[in-house]
């Protein structure tokens, strides 16, 4: 197996792991030591990106990259 295939398949669990509609609250590294934290609901689940919408309707979208590199930390509420 290689690294192309555990990627995949790193992404494949954490794509099925994220549940639509439930509230969460993402924390956001901006870089520099700032955060910012977004509380928000999962609209929508595509190949390498999912869509949340907030709870002011701001639409925002971040990639499965993004959390296995931890510029994203997901807590679910």
């Amino acid at each position: 197996m290689d690294i192309l295939d555990r990627r995949n398949i790193i992404k494949e669990k954490i794509k099925n792991e994220l549940p639509l509609n439930q509230l969460i609250s993402i924390k956001v590294n901006l870089g520099r030591n700032k955060f910012e934290n977004i509380k928000c609901y999962i609209k929508e689940k595509y190949n390498n990106i999912f869509i949340v919408e907030t709870l002011d309707k701001k639409v925002m979208s971040f990639t499965y990259g993004d959390i296995i590199t931890k510029t994203i930390i997901i807590d679910y509420l």
